[in-house]
């Protein structure tokens, strides 16, 4: 598939089912949320960056804490189903823009913080993103990166991926964490912490959000109960009268620091 063929997936998969994104648990709850505007420790004056936003998240979570938020997304749709959760939540402070992740329509340098949160995966070329998040962020810039990762070990990785991609048509390919390093490394975005958690879904919830069949749904829980020990193993698997009950994910978040600021001239010093 091609990549405009995979973003017109997207837009198709996430404008029918914005609403459930907003009100999803996985992505509405979570200890990330608090956690990075701890590790961010951001400036009333800063102007911050939301790519793929979704339902609006990360946006509603930063506002209080920046002068500016402006939360992108491919899909119309998600940007208002986030900008009415926005304003009942009385969260004026978020501009709202049409974007492509991977083509920022934002000059050079433009803020002191990006985020990206669970949206990476969908991303036909997570080179070109990053490379946009880097020349958006000004130097010395905050990038907040939280996704789905898959493991090292290439055939599981591609277990992976063929089942989130059973499940949800536009879905790409989840990257691993030093895939992911590699990348950010390269276009001068500096780990500064990081930490990988166990997400664990419920099946039903977890298939039916972007099911369009309940023989999509069958074919993704056949993929799970023929799955080998291995892979089982990984997922930590749970069933119930042969039918799947619970599995689990791997999620990296990792808070990135643009090279090239005042601080690190001082440092060459």
């Amino acid at each position: 598939m091609k990549n405009e063929e995979i973003k017109r997936a997207v837009q198709a998969q996430f404008g029918k089912n914005a609403e459930h994104y907003v009100q999803s648990k996985t992505h509405a709850k979570g200890s990330d949320l608090e956690l990075m505007v701890e590790w961010m420790q951001p400036s009333e004056k800063w102007r911050a960056l939301d790519i793929a936003t979704g339902g609006g998240h990360v946006a509603r979570t930063l506002a209080p804490h920046v002068s500016l938020i402006v939360a992108t997304d491919l899909t119309r749709q998600m940007l208002m189903a986030a900008s009415a959760a926005n304003e009942t939540a009385l969260v004026h402070n978020v501009m709202y823009v049409q974007a492509d992740a991977e083509s920022l329509p934002f000059l050079d340098e433009s803020f002191e913080i990006v985020t990206c949160r669970i949206a990476a995966h969908h991303f036909p070329d997570p080179a070109a993103f990053v490379r946009e998040v880097s020349r958006v962020l000004s130097p010395s810039g905050l990038f907040l990166f939280i996704d789905n990762v898959s493991p090292e070990e290439s055939s599981l990785s591609a277990f992976i991926n063929e089942l989130e991609k059973t499940r949800d048509p536009s879905h790409v390919r989840c990257l691993s964490v030093s895939e992911w390093r590699t990348l950010f490394e390269a276009n001068g975005l500096i780990p500064q912490k990081q930490q990988e958690r166990k997400k664990r879904f419920e099946f039903l919830p977890w298939v039916q959000r972007t099911s369009e069949s309940s023989e999509q749904e069958a074919a993704v829980e056949k993929m799970l109960l023929d799955a080998t020990g291995e892979q089982k193993e990984y997922l930590g698997l749970t069933t119930k009268e042969g039918r799947v009950k619970t599995h689990q994910i791997d999620e990296w978040m990792v808070l990135c620091k643009k090279r090239g600021g005042q601080e690190d001239d001082d440092n060459k010093a």
